[in-house]
Protein backbone atom coordinates (compact mmCIF):
# COMPACT_ATOMS: atom_id res chain seq x y z
CA UNK A 1 0.00 0.00 0.00
CA UNK A 2 1.61 3.57 -1.25
CA UNK A 3 1.82 6.04 1.88
CA UNK A 4 -0.02 8.87 1.47
CA UNK A 5 0.86 12.44 2.63
CA UNK A 6 -2.28 14.89 3.29
CA UNK A 7 -1.62 18.80 3.13
CA UNK A 8 -5.17 18.74 5.09
CA UNK A 9 -8.59 18.02 4.73
CA UNK A 10 -12.21 19.26 3.82
CA UNK A 11 -15.33 19.26 5.88
CA UNK A 12 -18.38 17.07 4.32
CA UNK A 13 -20.00 20.02 3.25
CA UNK A 14 -16.47 21.56 1.27
CA UNK A 15 -16.37 17.87 -0.50
CA UNK A 16 -19.78 18.25 -1.23
CA UNK A 17 -19.16 21.70 -3.39
CA UNK A 18 -16.02 20.78 -4.76
CA UNK A 19 -16.76 17.61 -6.28
CA UNK A 20 -19.11 18.62 -8.90
CA UNK A 21 -16.06 21.00 -9.60
CA UNK A 22 -13.39 18.22 -10.05
CA UNK A 23 -15.18 15.35 -11.23
CA UNK A 24 -18.09 16.86 -14.09
CA UNK A 25 -16.95 16.09 -17.45
CA UNK A 26 -17.48 18.90 -19.96
CA UNK A 27 -17.28 19.03 -23.65
CA UNK A 28 -14.35 19.32 -25.95
CA UNK A 29 -12.47 19.61 -22.06
CA UNK A 30 -10.26 16.30 -20.75
CA UNK A 31 -10.03 17.96 -17.39
CA UNK A 32 -11.92 16.16 -15.29
CA UNK A 33 -10.94 13.94 -12.12
CA UNK A 34 -12.15 11.73 -9.88
CA UNK A 35 -12.24 12.97 -5.97
CA UNK A 36 -12.00 10.13 -3.40
CA UNK A 37 -12.89 10.96 -0.09
CA UNK A 38 -11.12 9.16 2.71
CA UNK A 39 -11.85 8.90 6.49
CA UNK A 40 -11.67 6.61 9.09
CA UNK A 41 -15.01 5.01 9.56
CA UNK A 42 -18.47 6.55 10.59
CA UNK A 43 -17.64 10.50 9.60
CA UNK A 44 -20.57 10.81 7.03
CA UNK A 45 -18.63 10.12 3.66
CA UNK A 46 -21.64 8.75 2.17
CA UNK A 47 -23.58 12.02 3.32
CA UNK A 48 -22.27 13.80 0.68
CA UNK A 49 -24.57 12.27 -2.15
CA UNK A 50 -27.58 13.49 -0.46
CA UNK A 51 -25.90 17.00 -0.03
CA UNK A 52 -25.11 17.09 -3.74
CA UNK A 53 -28.47 16.05 -4.40
CA UNK A 54 -30.00 19.07 -2.48
CA UNK A 55 -27.43 21.27 -4.13
CA UNK A 56 -27.65 20.32 -8.11
CA UNK A 57 -31.48 18.93 -8.17
CA UNK A 58 -33.16 17.23 -10.57
CA UNK A 59 -31.24 16.87 -13.40
CA UNK A 60 -29.32 14.18 -12.61
CA UNK A 61 -29.79 10.52 -11.58
CA UNK A 62 -28.14 9.76 -8.05
CA UNK A 63 -26.48 6.64 -8.43
CA UNK A 64 -25.41 4.69 -4.84
CA UNK A 65 -22.71 2.00 -6.10
CA UNK A 66 -22.00 -0.95 -2.77
CA UNK A 67 -18.69 -1.45 -4.61
CA UNK A 68 -17.34 -4.71 -2.69
CA UNK A 69 -20.80 -5.83 -2.87
CA UNK A 70 -20.52 -5.91 -7.15
CA UNK A 71 -20.03 -8.77 -9.64
CA UNK A 72 -18.75 -8.40 -12.89
CA UNK A 73 -22.78 -9.07 -14.02
CA UNK A 74 -23.98 -5.92 -11.89
CA UNK A 75 -22.36 -3.71 -14.09
CA UNK A 76 -21.74 -4.97 -17.52
CA UNK A 77 -22.57 -8.16 -19.53
CA UNK A 78 -21.49 -10.08 -22.65
CA UNK A 79 -24.29 -11.51 -24.59
CA UNK A 80 -24.62 -12.95 -27.94
CA UNK A 81 -26.77 -11.46 -30.69
CA UNK A 82 -28.00 -14.68 -32.90
CA UNK A 83 -29.05 -12.39 -35.35
CA UNK A 84 -25.66 -10.46 -36.19
CA UNK A 85 -23.82 -13.37 -34.30
CA UNK A 86 -21.25 -10.95 -32.70
CA UNK A 87 -21.34 -10.39 -28.64
CA UNK A 88 -22.90 -7.09 -27.60
CA UNK A 89 -22.59 -5.46 -24.12
CA UNK A 90 -25.36 -5.47 -21.62
CA UNK A 91 -25.11 -2.39 -19.01
CA UNK A 92 -26.30 -3.11 -15.98
CA UNK A 93 -29.67 -1.24 -14.98
CA UNK A 94 -28.21 0.42 -12.18
CA UNK A 95 -26.83 3.18 -13.92
CA UNK A 96 -29.99 3.98 -15.61
CA UNK A 97 -28.02 4.46 -19.04
CA UNK A 98 -31.15 4.32 -21.16
CA UNK A 99 -32.97 8.09 -20.22
CA UNK A 100 -29.88 10.17 -21.37
CA UNK A 101 -29.86 11.82 -18.09
CA UNK A 102 -26.71 13.31 -16.24
CA UNK A 103 -25.63 10.93 -13.52
CA UNK A 104 -23.69 11.48 -10.05
CA UNK A 105 -21.95 8.01 -8.90
CA UNK A 106 -20.69 7.40 -5.87
CA UNK A 107 -18.52 4.73 -5.82
CA UNK A 108 -18.32 3.62 -2.09
CA UNK A 109 -15.70 1.42 -0.93
CA UNK A 110 -14.12 1.61 -4.02
CA UNK A 111 -10.77 0.52 -2.73
CA UNK A 112 -12.21 -2.61 -1.34
CA UNK A 113 -13.45 -4.18 -4.92
CA UNK A 114 -11.85 -7.67 -5.81
CA UNK A 115 -9.01 -7.07 -8.34
CA UNK A 116 -10.82 -8.15 -11.64
CA UNK A 117 -13.56 -5.56 -10.48
CA UNK A 118 -10.82 -3.23 -10.31
CA UNK A 119 -10.37 -2.87 -13.59
CA UNK A 120 -14.01 -1.72 -14.01
CA UNK A 121 -14.52 0.61 -11.96
CA UNK A 122 -11.24 2.07 -12.75
CA UNK A 123 -11.96 2.42 -15.99
CA UNK A 124 -15.12 4.37 -14.62
CA UNK A 125 -13.39 6.47 -12.64
CA UNK A 126 -10.50 7.73 -15.63
CA UNK A 127 -12.76 7.32 -18.26
CA UNK A 128 -16.09 7.61 -17.53
CA UNK A 129 -17.49 4.57 -19.17
CA UNK A 130 -19.73 1.81 -18.08
CA UNK A 131 -18.13 -1.20 -19.85
CA UNK A 132 -17.79 0.12 -23.27
CA UNK A 133 -20.96 2.47 -22.89
CA UNK A 134 -19.90 6.21 -22.33
CA UNK A 135 -22.11 7.94 -19.46
CA UNK A 136 -23.47 11.15 -21.08
CA UNK A 137 -21.63 14.56 -20.70
CA UNK A 138 -21.66 16.03 -17.45
CA UNK A 139 -21.89 13.37 -15.25
CA UNK A 140 -19.65 13.19 -11.80
CA UNK A 141 -18.44 10.63 -10.51
CA UNK A 142 -16.18 10.28 -7.56
CA UNK A 143 -15.52 7.04 -4.71
CA UNK A 144 -15.18 7.03 -0.68
CA UNK A 145 -12.67 4.58 1.08
CA UNK A 146 -11.19 4.07 4.55
CA UNK A 147 -7.85 5.44 5.24
CA UNK A 148 -5.10 2.28 4.36
CA UNK A 149 -3.69 2.84 8.02
CA UNK A 150 -6.74 1.95 9.69
CA UNK A 151 -6.68 -1.72 8.78
CA UNK A 152 -10.32 -2.31 7.31
CA UNK A 153 -9.32 -3.85 4.20
CA UNK A 154 -8.78 -0.94 1.50
CA UNK A 155 -6.24 -1.40 -0.92
CA UNK A 156 -5.11 1.09 -3.12
CA UNK A 157 -2.36 1.00 -5.25
CA UNK A 158 0.63 4.00 -5.93
CA UNK A 159 -0.58 4.13 -9.89
CA UNK A 160 -4.16 4.33 -8.92
CA UNK A 161 -4.10 7.38 -6.33
CA UNK A 162 -1.75 9.15 -8.70
CA UNK A 163 -4.74 9.15 -10.69
CA UNK A 164 -7.70 10.48 -8.70
CA UNK A 165 -7.66 13.86 -6.31
CA UNK A 166 -7.03 12.32 -2.76
CA UNK A 167 -9.29 14.31 -0.58
CA UNK A 168 -8.93 13.69 3.57
CA UNK A 169 -12.43 14.20 5.14
CA UNK A 170 -12.88 15.84 8.69
CA UNK A 171 -14.70 14.50 11.28
CA UNK A 172 -17.55 16.92 12.17
CA UNK A 173 -17.21 18.69 15.42
CA UNK A 174 -19.41 18.77 18.21
CA UNK A 175 -21.13 21.72 17.28
CA UNK A 176 -21.23 20.25 13.52
CA UNK A 177 -23.06 17.40 14.81
CA UNK A 178 -25.12 18.86 17.25
CA UNK A 179 -26.49 21.37 14.69
CA UNK A 180 -26.96 18.74 12.06
CA UNK A 181 -28.70 16.38 14.61
CA UNK A 182 -31.10 19.10 15.54
CA UNK A 183 -32.49 19.08 12.03
CA UNK A 184 -32.73 15.19 11.86
CA UNK A 185 -34.59 14.80 14.78
CA UNK A 186 -32.12 13.50 17.41
CA UNK A 187 -32.95 13.74 21.53
CA UNK A 188 -32.00 16.54 22.87
CA UNK A 189 -30.07 14.61 25.64
CA UNK A 190 -28.06 12.84 23.08
CA UNK A 191 -27.06 16.08 21.88
CA UNK A 192 -26.04 17.60 24.89
CA UNK A 193 -24.27 14.78 25.80
CA UNK A 194 -21.82 15.46 22.29
CA UNK A 195 -21.32 18.97 23.25
CA UNK A 196 -20.46 18.12 27.20
CA UNK A 197 -17.85 15.89 25.75
CA UNK A 198 -16.28 17.20 22.87
CA UNK A 199 -13.17 14.88 22.74
CA UNK A 200 -16.02 11.84 21.54
CA UNK A 201 -15.43 13.78 18.24
CA UNK A 202 -11.70 13.55 17.97
CA UNK A 203 -9.73 11.54 16.10
CA UNK A 204 -7.31 9.04 16.45
CA UNK A 205 -5.26 11.11 14.22
CA UNK A 206 -5.72 13.72 16.47
CA UNK A 207 -2.46 14.75 18.88
CA UNK A 208 -2.72 14.04 22.47
CA UNK A 209 -5.56 10.88 21.81
CA UNK A 210 -4.10 8.05 22.80
CA UNK A 211 -6.21 7.11 25.79
CA UNK A 212 -9.38 8.53 24.28
CA UNK A 213 -11.53 5.42 25.05
CA UNK A 214 -14.52 6.75 23.35
CA UNK A 215 -13.57 6.89 19.48
CA UNK A 216 -12.10 4.42 16.85
CA UNK A 217 -8.30 3.40 17.56
CA UNK A 218 -7.01 0.72 14.90
CA UNK A 219 -3.97 0.17 17.74
CA UNK A 220 -6.23 -1.17 19.87
CA UNK A 221 -9.00 -4.00 19.05
CA UNK A 222 -11.41 -3.07 21.87
CA UNK A 223 -11.86 0.48 19.84
CA UNK A 224 -12.49 -1.07 16.38
CA UNK A 225 -15.93 -2.73 16.85
CA UNK A 226 -18.16 -0.84 18.71
CA UNK A 227 -16.61 2.90 19.34
CA UNK A 228 -18.32 6.66 19.71
CA UNK A 229 -18.44 7.98 15.75
CA UNK A 230 -20.74 10.56 13.50
CA UNK A 231 -22.69 7.90 12.47
CA UNK A 232 -22.67 5.29 15.57
CA UNK A 233 -24.23 8.13 17.61
CA UNK A 234 -26.80 8.92 15.15
CA UNK A 235 -27.65 5.19 15.56
CA UNK A 236 -28.11 5.56 19.15
CA UNK A 237 -31.16 8.27 18.91
CA UNK A 238 -33.78 5.56 19.04
CA UNK A 239 -32.99 3.68 21.76
CA UNK A 240 -32.18 6.63 23.89
CA UNK A 241 -35.84 7.91 22.75
CA UNK A 242 -37.02 4.64 24.42
CA UNK A 243 -35.10 4.41 27.21
CA UNK A 244 -37.79 4.78 29.57
CA UNK A 245 -39.58 2.07 28.06
CA UNK A 246 -36.51 -0.76 27.48
CA UNK A 247 -35.58 0.05 30.75
CA UNK A 248 -32.15 2.05 32.31
CA UNK A 249 -29.93 -1.11 32.57
CA UNK A 250 -31.19 -2.82 28.70
CA UNK A 251 -30.65 0.73 27.12
CA UNK A 252 -27.16 0.74 28.13
CA UNK A 253 -26.09 -2.92 26.96
CA UNK A 254 -27.78 -2.11 23.62
CA UNK A 255 -25.61 1.57 24.03
CA UNK A 256 -22.45 -0.45 24.59
CA UNK A 257 -23.48 -2.68 21.09
CA UNK A 258 -23.53 0.68 19.40
CA UNK A 259 -20.85 3.22 20.74
CA UNK A 260 -18.74 0.72 23.07
CA UNK A 261 -19.37 0.48 26.58
CA UNK A 262 -17.28 3.29 27.73
CA UNK A 263 -19.13 5.76 25.81
CA UNK A 264 -22.35 4.08 26.87
CA UNK A 265 -21.80 4.20 30.84
CA UNK A 266 -20.66 8.19 30.34
CA UNK A 267 -24.43 8.59 28.16
CA UNK A 268 -26.64 6.39 30.88
CA UNK A 269 -25.07 8.98 33.41
CA UNK A 270 -25.47 11.88 31.70
CA UNK A 271 -29.40 10.76 30.87
CA UNK A 272 -29.90 9.84 34.09
CA UNK A 273 -29.85 13.54 35.14
CA UNK A 274 -32.87 14.45 32.79
CA UNK A 275 -35.29 13.75 34.94
CA UNK A 276 -33.72 16.51 37.24
CA UNK A 277 -33.89 18.98 35.13
CA UNK A 278 -36.02 22.69 35.04
CA UNK A 279 -38.71 22.60 32.22
CA UNK A 280 -38.34 25.49 29.91
CA UNK A 281 -41.83 26.75 29.99
CA UNK A 282 -40.84 26.91 33.56
CA UNK A 283 -37.85 29.34 32.98
CA UNK A 284 -39.54 31.53 30.87
CA UNK A 285 -42.48 32.03 32.80
CA UNK A 286 -39.68 33.20 35.84
CA UNK A 287 -36.28 33.29 34.35
CA UNK A 288 -34.85 35.60 37.32
CA UNK A 289 -36.52 33.45 40.05
CA UNK A 290 -35.97 29.86 39.57
CA UNK A 291 -33.10 28.14 40.94
CA UNK A 292 -30.22 27.59 38.64
CA UNK A 293 -28.66 24.51 39.01
CA UNK A 294 -24.98 24.15 39.53
CA UNK A 295 -24.48 21.03 37.76
CA UNK A 296 -22.74 22.44 34.16
CA UNK A 297 -24.09 19.02 32.13
CA UNK A 298 -28.03 20.08 33.36
CA UNK A 299 -27.69 23.55 32.17
CA UNK A 300 -25.78 22.35 28.81
CA UNK A 301 -29.46 19.95 28.46
CA UNK A 302 -31.75 22.81 29.34
CA UNK A 303 -29.79 24.90 26.72
CA UNK A 304 -30.54 22.29 24.09
CA UNK A 305 -34.02 22.08 25.23
CA UNK A 306 -34.73 25.84 25.16
CA UNK A 307 -33.20 26.05 21.24
CA UNK A 308 -35.76 23.55 20.49
CA UNK A 309 -39.00 24.77 22.14
CA UNK A 310 -38.51 28.41 22.08
CA UNK A 311 -40.96 29.89 18.90
CA UNK A 312 -41.26 33.62 19.96
CA UNK A 313 -39.27 36.98 20.57
CA UNK A 314 -40.70 37.43 24.08
CA UNK A 315 -39.43 33.83 25.03
CA UNK A 316 -36.44 34.56 23.51
CA UNK A 317 -35.54 37.53 25.66
CA UNK A 318 -36.97 36.00 29.40
CA UNK A 319 -35.11 33.30 28.82
CA UNK A 320 -31.64 35.26 28.27
CA UNK A 321 -32.15 36.65 31.22
CA UNK A 322 -31.79 33.13 32.65
CA UNK A 323 -28.53 32.42 30.40
CA UNK A 324 -27.18 35.32 31.79
CA UNK A 325 -27.59 34.26 34.92
CA UNK A 326 -24.85 31.55 34.28
CA UNK A 327 -21.34 32.24 35.99
CA UNK A 328 -19.23 30.99 32.75
CA UNK A 329 -19.71 32.73 29.13
CA UNK A 330 -18.22 30.41 27.76
CA UNK A 331 -21.15 28.28 28.79
CA UNK A 332 -23.34 30.80 27.82
CA UNK A 333 -22.09 31.32 24.17
CA UNK A 334 -23.20 26.67 23.62
CA UNK A 335 -26.68 28.41 23.82
CA UNK A 336 -25.48 31.06 21.24
CA UNK A 337 -23.81 28.93 19.08
CA UNK A 338 -27.10 26.56 19.04
CA UNK A 339 -29.35 29.13 18.54
CA UNK A 340 -27.45 30.86 15.94
CA UNK A 341 -26.64 27.87 13.76
CA UNK A 342 -29.88 26.08 13.30
CA UNK A 343 -32.02 27.06 10.65
CA UNK A 344 -35.43 27.30 12.60
CA UNK A 345 -33.74 29.86 15.31
CA UNK A 346 -30.92 31.90 13.37
CA UNK A 347 -33.34 35.10 12.37
CA UNK A 348 -35.11 34.55 15.66
CA UNK A 349 -31.99 34.72 17.38
CA UNK A 350 -30.35 37.70 14.90
CA UNK A 351 -33.52 39.75 15.20
CA UNK A 352 -33.13 39.93 19.07
CA UNK A 353 -32.15 42.62 21.58
CA UNK A 354 -30.65 39.98 24.37
CA UNK A 355 -28.68 38.40 21.82
CA UNK A 356 -27.27 41.89 20.52
CA UNK A 357 -26.51 42.51 24.00
CA UNK A 358 -25.22 39.41 24.74
CA UNK A 359 -23.04 39.34 21.83
CA UNK A 360 -21.70 42.93 21.40
CA UNK A 361 -20.18 41.94 25.37
CA UNK A 362 -19.04 38.41 24.60
CA UNK A 363 -17.98 38.43 21.23
CA UNK A 364 -14.51 36.93 22.12
CA UNK A 365 -15.96 33.86 23.38
CA UNK A 366 -17.30 33.75 19.92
Amino acid sequence: MAKINFADSVTIDQAAAIIPVLSATREGEDGHITPILLSEPGVGKTSTLKLMEKTLGDDYDYIYVDCPSKDYMDIAATIPNHDTKALEQYIGALFKLDNGRKKCIMLDEVFKVPKLMGVLFTRLMLERMVGDEPLPMGSIVYGTSNNGADGVGDNMQAHQANRVCLLQLQKPDWRQWCNWAGENGVATSLRAFVAMNPRIMASHRDGGQENNELIFNPTKPSQTLSFASPRSLFKCNRTVINRDSMGSGVAEVVLAGIIGLPAAKALSVFMDMEKQLIPVKQIVANPEGVTMPEDVAALCMIMFNATDEIQTQDELSSFMKFVKRMNQSELQSIFFTMMMSNKRTVKLAANNEEIKAWTKDNYKYL
